[in-house]
Parts: C-alpha cells; sequence; structure tokens
C-alpha cells in the first residue's frame, strides 16, 4: 500500500520528532541489520534509520534497497536520515484520507 502525498506529509510531521532507531555502520546493509529494521517496523510503524559513512547516491540506493526489502514506503530523506512506514498488523497510527 503507497501512502499519498497527503498522508506523506502527515507522517513526516509524526517523525521529525522521532530520533533514528537503527543505525548502518561501515559495514553497509547486512542481513542483521535488515532484521532490525523489520523487528523496528513491526512495533513502531514509523522509524528513522540512519546510514553512516556513505556517499550521497550511495544512501540513496541503501535507503531505496531498505524499502524494497521490508516492504516499507520511504517517507522522508534528510542528509543521512530515512524515514520508513510500514502499517502493523494492528495499526496505531491513523492516517488521513
Amino acid at each position: 500500500m503507497a501512502v499519498t502525498d497527503k498522508q506523506k506529509r502527515y507522517l513526516k510531521g509524526l517523525a521529525h520528532s522521532l530520533k533514528p532507531v537503527v543505525m548502518v555502520g561501515n559495514s553497509g546493509l547486512t542481513e542483521s541489520v535488515v532484521a532490525e529494521i523489520n523487528n523496528a517496523l513491526e512495533h513502531h510503524e514509523l522509524i528513522k534509520v540512519r546510514i553512516s559513512g556513505q556517499e550521497r547516491a550511495e544512501r540513496k540506493a541503501m535507503l531505496d534497497e531498505i524499502a524494497q526489502t521490508t516492504g516499507a514506503d520511504l517517507i522522508l530523506v534528510i542528509g543521512n536520515i530515512g524515514g520508513f512506514y510500514r502499517p502493523a498488523k494492528d495499526p496505531s497510527i491513523q492516517l488521513p484520507r
């Protein structure tokens, strides 16, 4: 389920005050990092991920890969931080229509 522009703006507002939950280091996107991101998305629905030590193109590719492998929507990119949203089985965030 892709979020609409209105929903994306709403989620950006919610994500603004969040701290990054998962940090991707110099090792890159490993299987354990993807598992941790999936776990965080199950519990929080909306998370931020910090990617360190990469160039802009590599960060963008890594954020796109995270979105694809986890099935989450990439809702914001600010520098080396990306915000992801994936609704939980019992969603706690009510999106506007």
